[in-house]
């Protein structure tokens, strides 16, 4: 289980891009574990969320488990120190590639692996996996709900636009070109 937190850990440091703690609301107000349950269980359809792990981080960066899962995924609440909702709900896999992407290591492969964050997303480059603002070349662009799929063969995703400026209503290659290329797939 330490291995999984370790994993989740590294995958919320990267998916939020910030090393805010998502157990502090806007305001100040710190949100309960419920409010935080159900901004976690928002990223997916409701029975994935209803029975996937529940995780926050905490103010030293930890990993506090908030429900514990049976259904092999991993729901984190909104950071609200993220400028869109963006609470999001993985796979083992997807876990492992995001922990790969934090340490800056090569994901393994083929490890196929998937996200949900149908609650939105957050404002994000589409050529620099940390890229933490927005700059004249890093291509911010804005995104939606939507699922991921990560750790796909190069083949697949060739068979979707990568264009550094993407039309983000249809599918498409988020970070072509690195370890880290991921097809992004909206949902609304």
């Amino acid at each position: 289980m330490n291995t999984i937190m370790n994993t989740v850990a590294l995958a919320a440091a990267a998916l939020a891009c910030t090393a805010a703690v998502a157990a502090d609301a806007p305001a100040g107000k710190a949100r309960t574990d419920q409010q935080l349950i159900k901004s976690a269980m928002s990223a997916a359809p409701r029975k994935v969320g209803a029975g996937a792990n529940i995780v926050v981080a905490e103010k030293d960066g930890s990993m506090r488990t908030l429900r514990e899962g049976s259904n092999g995924y991993t729901c984190m609440p909104d950071n609200p120190a993220t400028p869109g909702p963006d609470p999001m709900c993985m796979d083992r896999a997807a876990l492992d590639w995001a922990g790969a992407w934090m340490a800056h290591k090569p994901p393994a492969a083929g490890k196929v692996g998937f996200m949900y964050m149908l609650s939105g997303g957050t404002d994000a480059s589409n050529t620099d996996p940390y890229a933490t603002s927005p700059g004249p070349d890093k291509h911010w662009v804005k995104t939606g709900p939507h699922v991921m799929v990560v750790g796909a063969e190069q083949a697949f995703y060739d068979m979707y636009p990568k264009s550094p400026d993407p039309d983000t209503a249809m599918p498409y290659v988020m970070w072509p070109g690195t370890p880290y290329q991921h097809l992004m797939i909206p949902v609304k």
